[in-house]
């Protein structure tokens, strides 16, 4: 998990992953860390990295971690961002598209059903494509953007990862994009907060698959 000023839900997606996978080695890595300390993935969490000034992400996606993040990404290595991890991977040019305010102007704050379009990446390998899945979103910054030619070019990709329910979308996000990959299928990055729905008292554990996934995916 890497930490910036202003990272919120880096210890609830450090639980996650321990209750996913059952063991507790999760590392957590300031930003400012070059070292990954050998992690099998990386969790790029929510939160308002460096208080979202000039632009949500754009400050943390130029941290020293996130240079050593690219490269971890480049050698195939699994990273998942969320919310605003999602965010610095967009500003860090690992995923396509940027993220713009809700067409709302407004924080929003629920459960949202999102559907898998692609059960073939690094986080996704425990879903099944169709599978829709209820996990809170949290967000002001949330409405993933791409011009045509790129959205046709990540839809032709099959890089759509998660799209909003069709009824439950949040924020006017292109085309229902909740969630993108990368060309190379090992960086993923979405809005919703799976780390938020990982104990039934929540009202759901969908979130739990994405945090099996990489281990799915590494016994193909």
């Amino acid at each position: 998990m890497v930490q910036f000023p202003g990272t919120c839900d880096e210890i609830d997606a450090v639980l996650a992953a321990e209750r996913a996978v059952g063991v507790g080695n999760a590392e957590l890595l300031w930003h400012r860390d070059r070292d990954l300390k050998g992690v099998d993935a990386v969790v790029v969490p929510g939160g308002f990295s460096y208080g979202d000034y000039l632009r949500a992400g754009s400050i943390a996606a130029l941290s020293p971690a996130m240079g050593a993040v690219a490269e971890f990404a480049r050698a195939g290595g699994p990273v998942l961002g969320i919310c605003n991890g999602f965010q610095v991977l967009c500003e860090a040019g690992l995923l396509p598209g940027t993220m713009l305010m809700n067409l709302s102007r407004r924080f929003t704050f629920r459960d949202v059903t999102l559907r898998v379009e692609a059960a073939d990446t690094a986080w996704t390998a425990a879903t099944s494509a169709g599978q829709e899945l209820v996990i809170p979103a949290k967000h002001q910054t949330g409405r993933w953007y791409a011009p045509d030619d790129l959205l046709d070019e990540v839809r032709g990709n099959d890089q759509v990862v998660f799209t909003y329910a069709a009824d439950d979308r949040p924020n006017g996000s292109s085309a229902n994009v909740a969630g993108v990959c990368n060309a190379q299928r090992n960086v993923v990055g979405l809005m919703p907060h799976p780390e938020h729905a990982t104990d039934p008292l929540t009202g759901s554990v969908d979130g739990l698959l994405l945090f099996r996934s990489p281990a799915e995916a590494a016994r193909v």
